[in-house]
């Protein structure tokens, strides 16, 4: 290691350095600290990235002909932070919103429980009419399901599949139609509540979702693409 440039052996250094920091960050986020947390994680993968570019040219240089094996090692303890700034990336044409549904014009309300639980320190539910039209121009595919079943057939398919999907249901109430869910993130752990509508029309049974993160601008098409699922399970049945 001694025989190493420092060209080569700070970076590599730092490039250890910052595959600590990543799980450093997500376990900030999930303690509670997700400002701090995410702002460690960005810094982490965006390091990263750069020490990748930079290992990437060192093997293409020939001054670091003989030291190839070390900046092959130390480019790979940049991939994870790379490829998890990658993957961030590719939501980048999402809109800046975090408020999904499958009913502009009427979205489902979730219940006093649910906005106690999700803190004063959470993303408000209020419609906003700005985040409804970003919607629109963003994921015209979301409509409301239509079921020729009945609604207390349609409602507990609903809620079979929302446990299929792995969502914790916080409420049932078949009275009121409503069915209310919390899902929680992979990584970083956020918590996104979801609620599920089903009534009826001439049309037959309308069953309509509401997906809403806690925290966070942008959810980068988490809750767009939770109802897709939602959906082609709900279609599959």
């Amino acid at each position: 290691m001694n025989d190493l440039s420092r060209a080569i052996r700070w970076p590599g250094y730092l490039a250890i350095a910052l595959l600590l920091l990543i799980p450093i960050a997500v376990l900030t986020v999930r303690s509670g600290n997700w400002q701090q947390g995410l702002m460690l994680y960005a810094l982490a993968c965006a390091a990263s990235a750069l020490l990748l570019l930079w290992f990437a040219l060192a093997l293409i240089l020939p001054w670091f002909r003989e030291q190839r094996a070390a900046v092959l090692g130390f480019g790979a303890a940049t991939l994870p932070g790379a490829m998890l700034l990658a993957l961030v990336l590719t939501g980048g044409d999402a809109p800046p919103i975090h408020d999904i549904t499958t009913d502009v014009t009427d979205p489902p309300r979730f219940s006093e429980a649910v906005v106690e639980a999700r803190g004063e320190r959470s993303n408000a539910l209020d419609i906003d009419s700005d985040v409804i039209e970003q919607q629109i121009a963003a994921y015209p595919d979301l409509h409301t399901l239509v079921s020729e079943t009945s609604i207390r057939e349609t409602f507990q398919r609903s809620e079979q599949i929302a446990r299929e999907l792995g969502w914790e249901i916080i409420n049932a109430d078949l009275n009121r139609g409503r069915i209310e869910a919390v899902d929680t993130t992979t990584i970083m752990g956020f918590k996104d509540d979801i609620v599920i509508r089903v009534r009826s029309n001439a049309d037959g049974t309308l069953v309509d979702l509401r997906s809403v993160s806690r925290v966070g601008v942008s959810d980068l098409g988490t809750n767009a693409d939770r109802i897709r699922e939602f959906r082609e399970a709900f279609r599959r049945g």
